[in-house]
């Protein structure tokens, strides 16, 4: 997918701001408008350097003054921070997972609107979904309990931003709701990665055979974390009305065929363990709205993805340790 130049050409010496913009979506957006002669800053609290280009600022976003400061004179904020967990580490750790996911997005987004920034656009997650097979933007009822706890910080976030349209009339903010996003720059932690980091981690270790959690028929929808970018940074540009779009691939994936794809680039040795919990049998993602809406169109091909998120991980293999982690055990 290649962003249309009248849509870079915006960005060209705008005041951007990229919260995450060291994480697995944020380099990528702030990769693409560094290149669009952007004034990019990013804000995080990883020990990272993600782009030379970019204005690295190391900070709390749980902090509503700092977010205040940092919103200041922006024209557009890309806020992407969030905190990613394994199911084990959403499941044992939610308040760790939830609350400063909370204040994050309630005070960047409040910061937003008081500083008046231009155009604002907020990555939600596919979590904030209720549990289905296939999740459609028009299938969607608020009154629904998201699939897991954290889901509700990214839902609070979604009607924080109604509030504004109604209250206020603002529509100049913009939801996304990506599925499963891998590449270059992902958490590669043992502890709390997600299935492709995951197992590329214990196949650079070693594990022999590797063993695969479940029997391999279960369904994904895996995006490659440079077609999620492109498509944040499009859905600020034509804008979703405050509601949101999907961001998947497009090709759902058995976890089998993951697998076999892997296997293609780096030989091991593997095993499905059935009696271990793979989670919802399948879990695709209606991406036709966000087509039509902010002209999305995923291209990466996924073996092609994997191979350069492999890549980058044999070259980076200890860069989650630069990461912030939310689930360490702090007071």
């Amino acid at each position: 997918m290649a962003i249309k130049e009248k849509v870079l050409k915006s960005f060209a010496s705008k005041n951007v701001l990229v919260t995450g913009g060291t994480g697995l979506i944020g380099r990528q957006v702030v990769d693409i408008l560094v290149d669009a002669s952007a004034n990019v800053n990013i804000v995080s609290l990883d020990k990272i350097k993600a782009n030379i280009s970019a204005e690295h600022i190391f900070g709390d976003l749980t902090d509503f003054n700092f977010c205040k400061q940092i919103c200041s004179d922006m024209d557009f904020v890309f806020h992407i921070a969030g905190i990613g967990a394994s199911v084990k580490a959403a499941s044992q750790k939610i308040a760790s997972h939830f609350v400063p996911m909370l204040m994050m997005n309630t005070n960047v987004l409040e910061a937003s609107r008081l500083n008046k920034v231009k155009k604002v656009v907020y990555t939600s997650s596919v979590g904030a979904y209720s549990h289905a097979e296939e999740f459609k933007e028009s299938d969607y009822e608020l009154e629904s309990k998201p699939m897991d706890f954290a889901g509700w910080a990214k839902r609070m976030a979604e009607a924080q931003i109604y509030a504004y349209k109604v209250e206020h009339g603002l529509e100049n903010f913009s939801v996304v709701r990506p599925s499963n996003v891998y590449g270059p720059g992902d958490n590669f932690h043992p502890e709390n990665s997600l299935v492709i980091p995951s197992l590329m981690y214990r196949i650079y270790h070693k594990e022999d055979p590797l063993v695969v959690w479940g029997d391999g028929s279960a369904i994904r929808d895996f995006v490659y974390s440079r077609d999620v970018a492109e498509g944040i940074i499009q859905a600020l540009y034509y804008g979703t009305k405050s509601g949101f779009v999907n961001l998947g691939s497009g090709r759902p994936c058995t976890i089998k065929k993951l697998v076999e794809i892997l296997q293609s680039i780096v030989d091991f040795n593997y095993v499905f363990n059935p009696k271990k919990p793979s989670g919802s049998a399948k879990r695709i993602m209606d991406i036709s709205l966000a087509k039509k809406m902010i002209n999305y169109n995923p291209s990466t091909e996924f073996k092609d993805g994997l191979r350069k998120t492999w890549e980058w991980f044999v070259q980076h293999p200890e860069e989650h340790k630069q990461k912030m982690n939310y689930f360490a055990d702090r007071k």
